[in-house]
């Protein structure tokens, strides 16, 4: 009875589970984390997360032009009495 392992519960995994975990998930450190970087590192982050956002705007605002010219141009082409 002494060789009977415990059972363990579903959420406790095994032990290739434990080793994969420590070998591959490493150490419970976060040195270098967008937390934990540089100022410039972090304002560099932002610019470009910024940089990005306009050029969104911009793509947005380009296509909302480009839709309204061609509603536009439907719109005079109809006028004229073109199909």
């Amino acid at each position: 009875m002494s060789d009977e392992r415990q059972a363990t519960s579903s959420g406790e995994g095994g032990r290739l589970m434990a080793w994969s975990f420590r070998n591959w998930a490493g150490p419970p450190e976060v040195q270098g984390a967008v937390q934990g970087g540089s100022r410039d590192a972090r304002d560099g982050w932002k610019q470009d997360l910024e940089r990005r956002k306009q050029w969104s705007r911009e793509q947005r605002e380009r296509k909302r032009a480009e839709r309204a010219a061609r509603r536009a141009e439907r719109k005079g082409g109809l006028a004229d009495g073109q199909p």
